[in-house]
């Protein structure tokens, strides 16, 4: 019978040794013995396991010394401190230890597919499974109508048409059902009150709940749809991400890996003082010019350390601005209601810029009210004409320079209510609200504003908005974007007859940063009710005679 010891370790050779360093660097790279008949133990198994019957060759079983040559052996000496081991080659920074993604190939079907958006598709179905009653009867034809636009704005207003990373149908279901029943509910009441008949009323109630049906089912298949598209990138969106700390390389890791959020990644631009874990493709400085390169649809901003005035400032840029933003919220597990990669919060930023429907929307709703305000108010305009000619003689219109949209330059009209020395007085004098010059009815005009109605033609020409930033003089344009980082951002969209900071009491000498900081909020949480209450507050100001 054997004395072998029951533990005991094999002899490591020095090769070997030296093979399986790169193994306990964790790159998988280290040779599998065991699965090409050699004699390393499989993997599973724990350091000093041997299997039954285990003889290495060259080994000799040790000799067991009796019990009296123990007793007068001499201790054995102390066992010397193991070396302590030696340093890895690498230590990942902690929190940067996600192996990193290079920017890959996009697919062939993405590049004619870019200009899709998810409205275009989910729109057409509703409205198609809105209006499908029709074709059954076409006795309740206007209570159709009703129903389908009412119920095309309420799914608008409610973002469901909005392109989401994370398409899920089960979680619009609850909205879809609500707002479904908010449009049936005001419809059916205002059905009932034309319609006496109850037979009536619960026949055009049929039909209503049949359509609901089908916008359900009809967006249960779009999503579906989506989400396969998606998948074999038949749709794909190129994606820059602003950023590279971990929150970064987590998402360009996920967007590499999940082809369902559409997102196609493209590369990193680096931020001032953030950590570099990423392959670069530039800095923040760089993101309106790489936009254009890399055919960018949307910018993804994952550095929360990023200082928002700068990066505010390039992403109002116009190539960047025509993107789609989304920013990564640092407060991970936070509830947040907004869209999410992965399992990393996203806040779809509101349009920085007017454009598309938006804009579309905003030009006919200016077209609209100056074509009416200049029918209504044509004899306001006539007796002002008159009372600048008895006031100050021939030349009733004053045109001066002013700055639009994207620093286009433009000649704004007003009614003359004083004459100014030259050209460079009227340039470069900030204020005329106490000089002597200016009449008793020119005076009067300004602090009722009605010098400003010749505007509503600029209005009609495309130069200007009914509501917007007031437009200012080059002179003071360039001074101020200076001085001010913020004021540039206000030539975003187009200048406006009144606009928000004027009705919160920001005209004549009040601070400039006040007035764009205003402005830019107008800018960037535009709705067409905003306007109209901008609207209203101007008329209260006028009547008020809270002018210049």
């Amino acid at each position: 019978m054997s004395n072998q010891p029951a533990m005991w370790h094999r002899p490591v050779p020095a090769d070997d040794r030296d093979g399986n360093a790169t193994d306990a660097q964790g790159d998988g790279e280290g040779d599998d013995e065991g699965s090409r008949g050699g004699s390393r133990p499989p993997a599973y198994q724990f350091p000093g396991y041997q299997p039954a019957g285990y003889q290495p060759s060259g080994y000799q079983t040790p000799a067991v010394p009796s019990p009296a040559d123990r007793r007068s052996a001499p201790p054995a000496p102390a066992p010397a401190p193991a070396p302590a081991p030696a340093p890895a080659k690498h230590e990942p920074r902690a929190g940067l230890d996600t192996t990193a993604v290079l920017p890959y190939a996009g697919s062939r079907a993405s590049t004619r597919t870019r200009w899709l958006r998810a409205w275009m598709m989910t729109a057409p179905v509703d409205v198609l499974a809105l209006l499908t009653p029709l074709l059954v009867t076409q006795q309740y034809w206007r209570g159709t109508l009703a129903m389908t636009v009412l119920t095309v704005i309420v799914f608008a207003s409610g973002g469901l048409y909005r392109a989401r990373r994370h398409v899920s149908f089960l979680d619009e279901v609850p909205s879809l059902c609500g707002r479904l029943l908010a449009a049936a509910s005001a419809v059916a009441i205002v059905a009932a009150m034309r319609h006496e008949s109850a037979e009536y009323v619960f026949g055009f109630t049929r039909g209503v709940a049949a359509s609901a049906g089908l916008v359900i089912l009809g967006r249960a298949v779009t999503r579906e749809f989506a989400i396969v598209a998606r998948k074999r990138r038949w749709v794909e969106h190129n994606t820059i991400i602003v950023g590279s700390g971990p929150t970064a390389v987590e998402l360009a890791r996920l967007l590499r890996r999940y082809p369902q959020y559409g997102l196609r990644f493209v590369g990193c631009v680096d931020t001032p003082d953030g950590p570099s874990a990423l392959p670069l493709i530039g800095s923040l400085d760089d993101l309106d010019s790489l936009v254009r390169l890399r055919e960018c649809d949307v910018v993804i901003v994952a550095d929360a350390n990023c200082s928002e005035t700068s990066l505010m400032e390039i992403l109002a840029r116009p190539r960047t601005a025509e993107c789609d933003l989304w920013a990564a919220t640092p407060l991970w597990g936070s509830r947040s209601h907004g869209d999410h990669i992965g399992a990393v919060p996203v806040v779809s930023i509101g349009d920085i810029t007017l454009s598309g429907p938006q804009s579309a929307l905003k030009r006919a709703s200016d077209i609209a009210f100056a074509s009416v305000a200049l029918l209504l108010l044509s004899p306001v305009l006539l007796i002002c004409a008159v009372a600048t000619l008895i006031d100050g003689g021939p030349g009733i219109f004053f045109y001066q320079e002013r700055i639009g949209r994207h620093g286009r330059p433009f000649n704004i009209i007003k009614f003359r209510s004083m004459r100014p020395v030259d050209e460079h007085e009227s340039q470069t004098n900030w204020s005329i609200a106490n000089d002597r010059r200016v009449g008793p009815i020119g005076r009067i005009m300004r602090r009722t504003s009605l010098d400003e109605l010749p505007q509503l033609w600029n209005i009609l020409r495309g130069d200007m908005s009914v509501v917007g930033p007031r437009p200012e003089r080059p002179y003071f344009v360039e001074k101020f974007s200076a001085e001010y980082p913020q004021y540039a951002m206000r030539h975003r969209v187009p200048v406006g007859l009144t606009g928000l900071a004027q009705v919160s009491g920001l005209r004549g000498d009040t601070p400039i940063s006040d007035r764009a900081r205003f402005d830019n909020f107008y800018i960037e949480n535009w709705s067409l009710w905003l306007d109209v209450k901008v609207v209203l507050r101007t008329v209260t100001e006028v009547f008020r005679a809270g002018g210049r």
